[in-house]
């Protein structure tokens, strides 16, 4: 869809042919300058033909858009967060035990897991918006069914059914940027989705123990619902279907539901009435909601999202038992819990927003390196798309070892912590969920450009796999703390994870070679098509 250049290097023009006469003549040093020819791009001076570009929406647009699927994938984490200050007066108020209380938090992170795999493939079909709408409205429903709930039975289930609404949103999000996104722009917008969705780890705890303490437990379902509502209203007014099959690359004009509220009233600024959508629109089959299992099949994908899932599954086991340790610990009330929370909530934040513009910044610089090695002008952009042995992996992956390392030695310290000021399990949770959040905005972009045409199934199966293991920890975490104690398990955690290590240096070395291979193996079944 685009050659070597991104969308807003297109104002220069791109050449799909050479010419032999319409070119002035070189010197040896300036043709020694020129991109090798390929199918793909070839650049010349004589007959000239600007390719569309990418998206037409400014980046300023794209932020905008950004921000609105943001908030909206901001109750993913805030719904379960919000939660966990109120675990203790769950439990007493329901007479069950905390291990009890701490299951409705795993049915959410099971259900959490799951659900985004059938909506993230609707959603690469039938569009982001409908989806989004739906899932909304599940949401919604199910918290006014929580606030009125009156025994544990109706607590467990109604937080399932609030995951599969909240769950989506996260995958969805993430199809959009994939939609109107190319990969050297993706990173940084990336950080600031993952930055701003965190913001309910950071606050969400603070108001579930605030509510908790003054109004009960059950006034958390009100204050989500409020919310919520405020986020759709933001989605049917201003957010426009994204989904290239539909909208193409914006230009297409949009109808019915795809169409945003405001378009009634400003138009389609961007509409064209002789363009058309970006690739043959699919039909929803059985095979479409089970394909994105599929790519957990695929070597480099798998081990991405593997050793993802091990931090995630680790960081989980940090936050769920934080009520009960620091109650027991320090004695503290249900408010005071939720500030303590503050710590984990922001370190989330600020780890996905520098990683973001970090992975931006090593992504030039292994497009500068590319092109050294192989003679191209320094200002060509390179993809993986445009150059098929471009090393994405390696562009993505350039500082996860320094994060992990930092994220080893600080959950492995954080049992003996407990011992110590209450500021220092604070201060290390900071520096814990700072490093699982900056994994996870690497994993998330890189999944993306191995997925790049189903970027909400391949996100969706991420999720999957993070939340149906962190479920299995977080699920095990209270009865290993009562058998070997805080300071043990979370060293043990530390060894686990120490042990995955050598996945990544799996992927570095042989992940490209993998990725090739399923991209020829994907052009011989279309051609066979």
């Amino acid at each position: 869809m685009f050659g070597f250049k991104s969308e807003d290097s297109l104002k220069e023009p791109t050449v799909t042919a050479w010419s032999v006469n319409s070119s002035p003549s070189l010197s040896p040093t300036d043709e020694k300058r020129l991109p090798t020819p390929s199918s793909d791009s070839i650049n010349l001076e004589g007959q000239t033909k600007t390719q569309p570009p990418y998206h037409v929406f400014p980046r300023s647009r794209k932020l905008q858009m950004v921000c609105i699927v943001s908030l909206a994938a901001i109750f993913s984490p805030l719904s379960s967060n919000i939660y966990f200050p109120a675990l203790g007066e769950i439990s007493r108020e329901l007479d069950i035990s905390m291990s009890l209380a701490t299951l409705t938090v795993t049915v959410y992170m099971i259900v959490q897991g799951i659900a985004p795999s059938f909506w993230g493939s609707f959603s690469d079909v039938l569009g982001r918006r409908s989806i989004f709408i739906g899932t909304f409205i599940v949401y919604m429903i199910s918290n006014i069914a929580l606030g009125v709930s009156k025994n544990y039975a109706q607590l467990m289930a109604f937080r399932a059914i609030q995951a599969a609404g909240s769950a989506a949103t996260i995958s969805i999000g993430a199809g959009v940027i994939g939609d109107i996104t190319t990969s050297a722009e993706r990173g940084s917008l990336i950080g600031i989705f993952g930055g701003v969705r965190m913001l309910g780890q950071g606050v969400g705890p603070v108001f579930g123990g605030l509510l908790s303490q003054y109004l009960g437990f059950r006034s958390i379902f009100w204050f989500l619902t409020i919310l919520s509502g405020l986020s759709l209203f933001s989605i049917l007014f201003f957010l426009p279907e994204t989904l290239r099959t539909v909208a193409g690359n914006g230009t297409v004009p949009l109808h019915g539901l795809y169409k945003p509220f405001i378009y009634h009233f400003t138009g389609q600024k961007d509409a064209d009435p002789n363009s058309v959508p970006s690739g043959e629109k699919k039909k929803i089959t059985f095979k479409t909601v089970i394909a994105p299992l599929g790519f957990l099949g695929e070597k480099d994908v798998f081990i991405t999202l593997f050793f993802g899932a091990i931090v995630y599954t680790v960081w989980s086991m940090v936050t769920s038992s934080t009520s009960d340790l620091f109650e027991s610990t320090y004695g503290l009330n249900s408010l005071e819990v939720g500030l303590t929370f503050l710590g984990n909530g922001f370190g989330c934040i600020s780890g996905s927003y520098t990683t973001g513009y970090l992975m931006d910044y090593n992504h030039k610089r292994t497009e500068r390196e590319y092109c050294m090695e192989h003679n191209l002008p320094l200002e060509t952009r390179i993809t993986s798309k445009t150059h098929s042995d471009f090393p994405i992996e390696y562009a993505r992956m350039r500082n996860t070892w320094w994060i992990t390392a930092l994220f080893i030695v600080c959950t492995a310290v954080y049992g003996v912590s407990l011992r110590t000021h209450l500021a220092v399990p604070i201060i290390l949770q900071y520096i814990i969920a700072y490093c699982a959040t900056a994994i996870f905005t690497i994993n998330s972009a890189l999944v993306i450009d191995l997925y790049p045409g189903a970027s909400a199934s391949a996100t969706a199966v991420n999720n999957l796999m993070r939340c149906l293991i962190g479920a299995a920890g977080v699920a095990a975490s209270q009865p290993i703390i009562d058998a070997i104690t805080a300071q043990f398990t979370f060293l043990l955690l530390a060894c686990i994870t120490l042990c995955m290590v050598p996945l990544l240096s799996i992927e570095m070395r042989w992940g490209a070679g993998w990725r090739l291979e399923r991209t020829e193996r994907l052009k011989r079944k279309e051609q066979v098509v």
